[in-house]
């Protein structure tokens, strides 16, 4: 009950970016601490017999649920920032982007050779953004183990990209459909 209570608590905000696209805006499940639970529980739930090291969250609102994910289950968190925004050396990469080409890093030394992370972010759209993601973890060192997200865009291929790219990763979706 209270997952479908955290699925209710999602804006959606008409003609946004652009006319004719409605965003779903997921930062009211943070601001509400039973929505909140609900998708930290549903989460770690998922990924519990992978047993995670690490949490990391793509800028920025993986960082608001990445952050509550790595508290609530008691390990580190690590943040995949946009490229310029770390202040020690860095592992980057570019992905495409429908109008361009954007980069993430990951500090070098976030994550290493016994860790095991699971990677968090809102929405799941064409997969560049998470597979760039996945791929610093692992030219860490880490082993990438997961990708969380609360909504999947299905109709974009975004999961699709990331299991041919990783097929040892598994893509749980928080709200399948939504």
């Amino acid at each position: 009950m209270s997952l479908e209570f955290a699925q209710s608590c999602i804006a959606q905000i008409p003609d946004y970016p652009m006319p004719g696209v409605t965003f779903k805006d997921v930062t009211p499940i943070a601001a509400n601490s039973v929505a909140l639970t609900a998708v930290l529980e549903a989460i770690s739930g998922h990924f519990q017999g992978l047993s995670p090291s690490h949490i990391a969250g793509i800028e920025a609102r993986g960082f608001i649920f990445g952050a509550a994910l790595a508290a609530h289950l008691g390990i580190g968190f690590v943040p995949i920032r946009k490229s310029g925004k770390l202040p020690r050396e860095t592992h980057r990469r570019e992905y495409e982007l429908e109008y361009g080409v954007d980069a993430i890093e990951i500090h070098t030394d976030a994550v290493g050779i016994n860790d095991r992370v699971l990677v968090i972010d809102d929405v799941l759209a064409t997969g560049g953004t998470a597979c760039a993601a996945l791929s610093l973890v692992e030219q860490c060192g880490a082993t990438a183990i997961g990708l969380a997200v609360l909504l999947n865009l299905e109709f974009l291929g975004g999961a699709v990209k990331v299991v041919q790219e990783f097929p040892n990763c598994d893509v749980f979706t928080v709200f399948p459909g939504a």
